[in-house]
């Protein structure tokens, strides 16, 4: 049985066609990849299909019969259930309470019922929830839950997964993946949306490609090798291999030394005795699960919070009690997590995002600002980092998020930067972007920079780190050659197991 058919679907927005007669058909219990570079229009699609917004032409089938969602509220009552790529929890609010809240009034049973329910419900599917938990104190993978179960106890017939297991452990991926095929075995159909091929491989039985708002291809994934499956997504231009080379650091130019740090935010994570170099000229990679002291860390490297002014150096300069502007006076770049909001303003146009943080170089004189090479400079980043845009005014928020990240790490690594600090560089771009922000990584690093990258990307850290360490619960692992580092033993430190070290790991 056809669960979902579209035909022609086209969606138009000013200065770019999102989706252009787009047609697809998912089956009941068939779990259906949709893939394609950032931009390609697969958000616009799966949005169309939830009722966030309206086609301009085409037709929505659902289970046989013509339908125009009319909102999202409309979509659950269909049995259309969608998990985003940024989850919608109040971290204040218990399990039950924020499932409670996405429920239609009449829908809603008693609070003990319904506490119930989201167990019985979630041990069934093997994801397990205390419904009497809060928000804050759960794990990523477990908020992921959370929206999963929340769609599950409203009889989803369709089930929109956006990236879901981009903030996730490999272990998160397996329980994931099992549930999935559970739901499936079921006869619930899942839309699955991933940049990371070898997944799709592994989980979906058939595969639509998205290139620029057009269906270019469909495959089997089981069938069909992951070279193959990018080169329909990405074409025959974009360069797929990645051989870097190692490099091995010179002077350390970063240098925090017995930091301990307690943040004013009761839900944050303490950092304990926390010791580390990054050199000159290499790339060193910190793994670990979200929520144990990255985003911590990184405040503190940045100057958006502050300690003892000999706590964090760069070079000669004790920089600990420095606020941001004059750390990047003194060589830093920035690229945070949060792309809209601390990455880029999203009312903004892509020009003044560019002077919001480079405004300290040749694009002001006394405090005026020269906006043609404003423009020039925002110009130069579209350029160089084939940033998908109607232009250098577009505002931050019009742009995919793969398209707003490559021009933020663009802006960023334009400024030639001693010491840049990248959180989760590649997170929910695909192939051929990620190779693009990976190789000016590199690039970079030739130059001579000190990089930092945070990831929960193991794959990502192998790939282009020199030397890797983890993070656990605020403490941070010894830091070793990433040639010398197993995926298990990485995994172990991931986890707070320091106890396993090679002999030729050293810390820092």
């Amino acid at each position: 049985m056809k669960r979902i058919e579209l035909n022609n679907i086209t969606k138009r927005y000013p200065g770019c066609v999102a989706n252009d007669k787009v047609s697809l058909t998912v089956h009941a219990g068939e779990t259906h990849a949709l893939l394609g570079e950032n931009g390609a229009g697969k958000s616009t699609l799966m949005k169309i299909i939830y009722g966030v917004v309206a086609p301009d032409e085409g037709q929505m089938l659902w289970q046989g019969e013509a339908v125009r969602v009319n909102g999202p509220a409309h979509a659950r009552q269909l049995g259309i259930g969608m998990v985003f790529q940024h989850f919608s929890l109040f971290e204040t609010l218990t399990v039950a309470e924020n499932i409670a809240l996405s429920m239609a009034a009449e829908d809603v049973p008693s609070m003990e019922q319904l506490k119930q329910r989201i167990a019985t419900v979630s041990e069934h599917y093997g994801m397990k929830l205390d419904p009497d938990r809060y928000v804050n104190t759960l794990s990523i993978g477990e908020q992921q839950r959370v929206e999963i179960v929340r769609c599950l106890l409203q009889d989803v017939k369709l089930l929109i997964l956006d990236e879901p297991t981009s903030v996730l452990t490999p272990q998160e991926v397996d329980t994931l993946f099992e549930t999935l095929r559970q739901l499936a075995s079921e006869g619930c159909s899942i839309l699955f949306i991933s940049h990371k091929l070898d997944e799709v491989r592994a989980l979906c039985d058939n595969a639509t490609i998205l290139r620029a708002g057009r269906v270019t291809g469909d495959c089997d994934p089981r069938e069909t090798s992951t070279e193959d499956i990018a080169r329909l997504m990405v074409g025959d231009d974009t360069p797929l291999s990645e051989n870097y080379q190692r490099a091995e650091g010179q002077q350390a130019f970063l240098t925090i030394k017995d930091l301990s740090f307690k943040p004013a935010d009761p839900f944050a994570t303490t950092l304990k005795d926390i010791e580390l170099q990054v050199k000159a000229g290499e790339i060193l990679g910190i793994a670990g699960v979200a929520g144990n002291g990255q985003e911590e860390l990184l405040n503190l490297i940045s100057g958006e919070e502050t300690c003892a002014a000999e706590r964090v150096r760069f070079g000669d300069l004790a920089v600990g009690n420095l606020g941001p502007e004059k750390r990047r006076l003194a060589g830093l770049g920035f690229v945070p997590e949060e792309r809209l909001g601390r990455g880029a303003v999203p009312d903004m146009s892509l020009e003044d995002n560019a002077l919001l943080t480079a405004y300290q170089g040749d694009l002001t004189d006394k405090g005026w600002i020269n906006k043609n090479k404003v423009r020039a400079f925002a110009e130069k980043i579209i350029d160089q980092f084939n940033v998908k845009t109607a232009g250098s005014q577009a505002q931050a928020k019009s742009l995919s998020g793969g398209n707003l990240q490559k021009y933020i790490i663009g802006r960023e690594m334009l400024q030639n930067p001693k010491l840049l600090v990248c959180s989760h560089p590649t997170w929910g771009v695909d192939i051929g972007a990620a190779i693009l922000i990976r190789h000016a990584l590199i690039n970079l690093r030739d130059q001579g920079a000190a990089i930092l990258v945070v990831s929960e990307d193991i794959d990502e850290l192998y790939a282009i780190s020199d030397r890797v360490c983890a993070i656990c619960d605020g403490r941070l692992s010894p830091v070793a050659n990433t040639d010398q580092v197993s995926i298990n033993q990485l995994g172990l430190w991931m986890a707070g197991d320091f106890s396993h070290i090679n002999e030729d790991s050293s810390s820092c």
